[in-house]
């Protein structure tokens, strides 16, 4: 059933994109602000990684954020993560390549010698975790051993990371690698207002799970909630932020390649108008 779902959604996703220039879809003003737009894989959790990637392709989204243990293809037990056989990895890179998807970010998961060690092997950027609070400069040795960087993710309250503050005194004394990945709608289920926590983290964000949420704190489209995403982009800009931001959603509905869909158009208009300087 799980196998038969997979299939009818990836359809759907692309029967849904079939009057859509994925191409012209590329939202290429933010990569001109130096943002990176992506799809984290747990948005599509039900989907095996290969047909995330797919899917990614067809929203018009050219990065990935893959998670630890997303089935990599269908008919295949191997999951994607550290441990993966060596010519399983090469598969996913074959893919990848073939899809014009680059696979930035990985996580949530470790941030051990292993996961850089597949980070590496796979050409990732960033690893997305949540380590214990006194393990920065340990952390911070890696990803200067490795040349990968660590975002420390907030779940929302009562996680470790919930509270920006936590992250800061993390992050005290270790490099430019080591900081956050800034969730902005775990944010807002704790009650803190995103802007300003990515004010108060400035020089210190890695990279994104940019959300917006409703009353409800559900996700939502982008500018469609009561996160001010102009407003946390135009901070970031402010700031010569360059990195990645993951549209993540957490709970699958009927909408979600829309709502999507919609993300995307959104995070493009915005930077188009952040560009002209409005």
């Amino acid at each position: 059933m799980k196998r038969i779902y997979g299939l009818a959604l990836a359809a759907a996703a692309l029967l849904g994109g079939a009057n859509w220039d994925s191409q012209a879809a590329r939202p290429l003003a933010g990569e001109k602000l130096g943002f990176r737009l992506a799809l984290q894989c747990w948005t599509v959790n039900r989907l095996t990684t290969f047909e995330a990637i797919d899917h990614a392709v067809s929203l018009g989204i050219r990065y990935l954020e893959m998670f630890p243990g997303q089935k990599m293809k269908p008919d295949s037990d191997v999951k994607v993560g550290p441990g993966m056989p060596d010519d399983a990895m090469a598969e996913l890179k074959k893919k990848l390549a073939g899809a014009g998807v680059k696979a930035v970010n990985f996580g949530v998961g470790g941030c051990g010698r292993g996961d850089f060690e597949f980070a590496r092997k796979m050409g990732l950027e960033t690893l997305v975790s949540e380590p214990n609070t006194a393990d920065g400069p340990k952390i911070d040795k890696l990803c200067e051993e490795f040349g990968i960087s660590v975002a420390i993710h907030n779940h929302p309250k009562p996680s470790t990371y919930w509270d920006p503050e936590v992250v800061l005194k993390a992050t005290q004394g270790c490099g430019k690698r080591v900081g956050a990945c800034a969730d902005t709608g775990h944010w807002m289920r704790s009650g803190i207002n995103p802007l300003e926590a990515v004010k108060k983290l400035e020089g210190r964000i890695v990279s994104l799970h940019l959300k917006d949420l409703n009353e409800k704190n559900r996700d939502v489209p982008f500018g469609t909630g009561k996160a001010d995403i102009k407003a946390i982009l135009a901070e970031l800009k402010r700031q010569k932020f360059k990195g990645v931001f993951s549209i993540e959603y957490e709970v699958w509905d009927a909408q979600q390649t829309e709502n999507v869909r919609k993300c995307v158009q959104a995070f493009e208009q915005i930077c188009q108008e952040l560009l002209a300087g409005k």
